[in-house]
């Protein structure tokens, strides 16, 4: 599949469509940083693609950058509530919460 996406690239049907598939692609073949960039210029096409930004958040955290996936992950629901992409929106929420409470644990009694 990702070897039928790459040849569409540079050609009339790329776009950010193109560059989220693969990204989506690369995710799932365990190429986090990959799928990355690739989400990345899903983004740099179309700025308002707030499932790029959920793509981008998942694939930097499967990178170990959870600082990175909750930066993306908030831009990304700031895009989706001005877009009326609530479902989305509620999903990065979730999603950042967990990041949250990963990078800055309750106090542990002593």
């Amino acid at each position: 599949m990702i070897a039928q996406l790459e040849k569409l690239l540079d050609g009339p049907r790329d776009g950010a469509l193109l560059r989220f598939s693969l990204g989506n692609e690369y995710l799932k073949a365990g190429q986090p940083e990959r799928a990355a960039a690739y989400y990345r210029d899903a983004l740099a096409r179309d700025p308002h693609y707030s499932a790029a930004f959920k793509g981008l958040g998942k694939a930097l955290l499967e990178a170990g950058q959870a600082d990175a996936a909750l930066a993306a992950y908030r831009d990304g629901i700031a895009i989706a509530e001005a877009r009326g992409d609530k479902q989305v929106a509620k999903e990065m929420t979730v999603f950042a919460r967990r990041i949250e409470r990963q990078l800055n644990p309750p106090d542990q009694p002593a």
